[in-house]
């Protein structure tokens, strides 16, 4: 430790809190019992379904490393980070400096959980001759050569500028911790609760019980990850084959619902669908057109068709109940004569604007279709143009003046990181601003929370009454369970409770 951290000393974090707070499955129905068989079933991704904890993308993937693997961090239900194999962690009073506590863990090979296997993992997620490994960009202002062990317990890791928000980091997909010297993904060995046992790609893993998992051994014996389109996850679900199906579609789940055999356990408002308007192309390059076009969205209309009902409306901003959401925000309401008025005022009043769609979720082409009938009550024209569900998600960066958009669950930060600054991957609507990334990096390293809250708000207000993204709704977040199956909870993904199967029994 340098002479001026020692003079500062380590400013305490949340991570701190103890684990009792914010693990647990839900009140449960039955006495907990022990043993048996689960079978979760996943949308599949054929080959491209992989063992690598670093490389993943597929909900599969995440689920199966989620079983065999621990990340030093975890995301809480308000998406704050909580502690997993880091059990707390502290900064330097400028968020550059932070050191991470290990728990007493232990790998399925019965050694010990140590700074260095942290420090290893890192790096092995930082190499640059391996570029698809998912949290390189993420964690790229990690400076590794300053980075160290402080003793076997404590890992200091240093950056390259301040980031309040580095334990949320670590929460992100790809960020598992492996053993010193890992190489062999098709041998997985890590501090989680199943022990791996088989795995074949678009198929199945299987995994069974780790008897000296630090947070208690699971209930179940033996799990399964299974993969399978949804057809097929419904088929599995309902029939007895399997007693998980995860991403379920909210016609779905009115008909299991309607039985007495499957339960549905529902994260609210856990996700977004939107559309999204290019901000640098017209007609979306001009501010009155994109306001016209969030004020004809009738979005009740688009949460009870689309959605089925399962979901609210949403405010043109991602993250409703997630810290750093602005919920004083009056909601929009649909307004057609003042966007005609802004439209006429454009010169678009009875032109055509293509909407560029595809069946790459959900929902899309649906909500698509029923938005160009709200759009015409204007007397605007929207073309429904259908394109490659395999590829939309990169066709849509460069296809289209608007699109649909959909987000599952991150810290927002993160989302505003991957999608709204000016070199983020995934800026579907352009929107580039210097002054916005500046101010959104002022905010990253401010170290005192309602400080960094009020400038994330004001940054999210400028969004929401400038940017192209027309947030409609924010759908439920759907999993299917056998009646006997207890202890699931109703976690957004990508948080710590959702698809953690060592807390869940069969009664």
């Amino acid at each position: 430790m340098s002479e001026a951290l020692g003079r500062r000393g380590f400013l305490g974090m949340a991570g701190a809190v103890g684990l009792a707070a914010v693990g647990g499955c839900g009140a449960a129905t039955a006495e907990p019992k022990q043993g048996g068989r689960l079978r979760a079933v996943y949308a599949g991704g054929g080959a491209k379904e992989v063992l690598d904890p670093h490389v993943q993308s597929l909900f599969v993937d995440i689920a199966r490393h989620k079983a065999i693997y621990e990340k030093l961090v975890e995301l809480g239900p308000d998406l704050k980070p909580v502690p997993r194999l880091a059990a707390r962690w502290d900064h330097d009073g400028t968020a550059t400096t932070w050191r991470f506590t290990l728990r007493d863990a232990t790998f399925h090979d019965g050694a010990k959980l140590v700074a260095d296997d942290v420090l290893y993992s890192l790096s092995r997620i930082a190499d640059p001759a391996v570029p698809d490994r998912v949290a390189q960009s993420s964690l790229g202002t990690l400076d590794l050569k300053r980075s160290k062990a402080i003793g076997p317990s404590t890992v200091e890791l240093v950056l390259t500028e301040p980031n309040a928000e580095f334990p949320a980091l670590l929460a992100g997909i790809g960020t598992q911790i492996v053993r010193n010297g890992f190489e062999d993904p098709s041998k997985p060995v890590g501090t989680g609760a199943f022990r791996y046992v088989s795995f074949e790609a678009g198929r199945s893993m299987v995994a069974s019980r780790y008897d000296d998992y630090w947070d208690g051994p699971a209930r179940i014996e033996e799990l399964h990850i299974l993969s399978a389109d949804s057809d097929a996850r419904a088929n599995a679900v309902q029939g007895g084959q399997a007693e998980y199906a995860n991403d379920m579609t909210a016609t779905f789940a009115r008909t299991a619902e309607a039985g007495k055999t499957l339960r549905i356990v529902a994260a609210k408002a856990s996700t977004m669908q939107a559309f999204v308007m290019k901000v640098d192309q017209p007609p979306f390059d001009n501010p009155d057109v994109r306001l016209a076009f969030k004020l004809l969205a009738d979005r009740q209309r688009l949460v009870d068709v689309v959605l089925a009902g399962r979901g609210e409306v949403g405010n043109d901003l991602f993250g409703k109940g997630y810290q750093y959401y602005p919920a004083e925000l009056p909601v929009r309401e649909r307004d057609v004569d003042r966007a005609k008025a802004l439209l006429a005022k454009a010169g678009l009043a009875g032109k055509q604007v293509e909407i560029f769609t595809a069946d790459a979720s959900a929902g899309f082409v649906v909500a698509a279709t029923l938005f160009a009938e709200q759009v015409a009550e204007a007397g605007v024209r929207l073309k429904v143009t259908t394109g490659s569900p395999q590829t939309y998600a990169k066709d849509l960066l460069t296809k289209g003046a608007i699109g649909n958009h959909r987000s599952g669950a991150m810290p927002i930060p993160q989302y505003l990181t991957d999608r709204l600054l000016s070199h983020s991957p995934f800026n579907v609507t352009h929107w580039r601003r210097p002054a916005f990334d500046a101010a959104f990096a002022a905010a990253r390293s401010t170290t005192d929370e309602r400080d960094r809250s009020r400038r994330y708000g004001a940054l999210q207000k400028t969004l929401r009454d400038e940017g192209g993204i027309l947030a409609w709704g924010l759908p439920d977040y759907l999993v299917a369970v056998s009646a006997k199956v207890q202890g699931v909870q109703a976690a957004p993904p990508n948080t710590l409770d959702q698809g953690r199967f060592d807390k869940v029994w069969l009664a």
